[in-house]
């Protein structure tokens, strides 16, 4: 039997789990001005519908109960600020596993999506961090796959596909189980063509998302001159 390959100090993160620390982590790079996160926050950035592989539906409890357990592990810490009323959280992975912002961006796009190529990793990375060329993504990769434990894996190359896919290690092997759609073969035309519909869907979702963080920016910038 394969040993399961485990990320540093042994950790193996469960689904809610990984949701809740790539939240922290996105949301610390598109909304600074509103991170940390409060629960409410935190469950809605978790439930959200667009940039998220597998969608997930979380209550405010489970959310809590998660945020506990990632504190015990020393991956969030909570914060309560001067005339605060809520505790807000931070993630601590920057820290934990001595991660600059590129590789950051890279392991929370994985966290995030699942298994992707290094390419819709350049596309998807958003204002996480702007990656200047494909090389630098590559470059990023292969730190995160050269730190003992990594933290990343590369895939096989699947027959007829051009670029590998990666795939986070932070649950263990089993996340290089799964299957990706369309990965093996070729696919017909109609599932070749409902895969651009629904990446051009996952554009637009991501533009949207985009739209709606400028605007609660400028909403809370104006509020400086009323």
């Amino acid at each position: 039997m394969t040993d399961v390959i485990t990320n540093h100090d042994g950790l193996i993160l469960e689904p809610f789990e990984i949701r809740v620390l790539a939240v922290l982590a996105e949301k610390e790079g598109l909304t600074p001005d509103n991170y940390p996160l409060s629960l409410n926050a935190l469950t809605n950035g978790c439930n959200q519908l667009s940039s998220r592989d597998p969608v997930m539906s979380l209550a405010d409890s489970t959310v809590q109960d998660v945020l506990q357990t990632l504190m015990q592990k020393k991956l969030v810490n909570g914060i309560t600020q001067v005339g605060a009323r809520v505790v807000k959280y931070e993630h601590r992975m920057r820290l934990k596993w001595t991660l600059e912002q590129d590789k950051l961006a890279i392991l929370t796009i994985l966290m995030l999506r699942g298994q992707q190529t290094a390419g819709e990793i350049r596309a998807r990375s958003g204002r996480i961090h702007e990656f200047a060329s494909l090389a630098e993504v590559e470059t990023g990769l292969q730190f995160l796959i050269d730190k003992y434990p990594p933290l990343v894996a590369r895939l096989p190359l699947a027959p007829g596909a051009k670029e590998p896919r990666y795939a986070h290690l932070l649950s263990g092997e089993e996340v290089l189980q799964q299957e990706v759609p369309g990965a093996y073969g070729t696919a017909p035309e109609g599932v070749r063509r409902a895969g651009q519909i629904e990446q051009l869907e996952q554009q637009l979702a991501q533009l949207r998302h985009e739209h709606e963080a400028l605007a609660a920016e400028f909403a809370q910038f104006r509020k400086q001159f009323d």
